[in-house]
């Protein structure tokens, strides 16, 4: 098979008509930031108050996401062959973390075209890889990638650690850890820059979000 032979199908459902059934707008939105910076936990209220508001939505989460889609080569390997878990399995290198944010933007543009307003928690790190998730979601629609900042400083991600990576990564033991040993890009300019070292709960913060959310008419009160 070649390139020309891979056509798109146009369905007899349009994202229109799911969009208007569902009475919102399809949209990603991308939390980014270092880890422990607070995003998946914003993400995570902020899908309880959409859900309470009765919005369709779905909640793509980066540990989620590495127990299937994005499953490292051990995980595979539990039901698959050493061959078949090399090759699809994805590590935390630069390479593997640009595919696994390439299938998690393929993912959530599939769903933002059903209509759901998707919410995404991901390091995501390297710019020139968010640049590219919004590119194929933007590819849909202009203005469905809402990319939101939660900017932690990293001392105080350091001394949360729900994980204990960071003490992990200072020890050697974690290769390649955002903000230790590997880099992490900061948006240039996203939709949402959410301080994540003023104080506020992450309640306070999802509000906020959703406040923006209504404004740009992604949804009624």
């Amino acid at each position: 098979m070649v390139k020309s032979d891979i056509v798109w199908h146009q369905h007899t459902v349009t994202r229109e008509s799911r969009e208007s059934r569902l009475d919102q707008k399809g949209v990603v939105v991308w939390f980014t930031g270092l880890s422990g910076c607070g995003k998946s936990t914003i993400a995570n209220e902020l899908d309880r108050q959409l859900s309470e508001l009765g919005r369709a939505t779905m909640l793509l989460d980066g540990d989620n996401i590495r127990h299937g889609l994005c499953a490292p080569p051990e995980r595979l390997a539990e039901e698959h062959s050493a061959e078949f878990a090399d090759r699809f399995g994805l590590g935390f290198g630069e390479t593997d973390r640009e595919e696994n944010i390439r299938r998690i933007g393929s993912l959530a543009a599939l769903m933002a075209s059903a209509g759901l307003i998707t919410l995404t928690a991901f390091v995501s790190p390297y710019l020139r890889d968010r640049d590219r998730v919004r590119r194929i979601i933007e590819a849909g629609r202009e203005g469905d990638f809402i990319e939101v900042f939660v900017d932690t400083p990293l001392e105080i991600c350091e001394a949360r650690d729900p994980k204990g990576l960071y003490k992990k990564a200072r020890a050697g033991e974690i290769k390649n850890f955002t903000g230790i040993s590997d880099p992490y890009e900061a948006p240039k300019s996203p939709e949402i820059h959410l301080d994540g070292g003023n104080g506020q709960t992450p309640a306070q913060q999802a509000a906020e979000v959703l406040e923006i959310l209504k404004n740009r008419g992604i949804f009624a009160s």
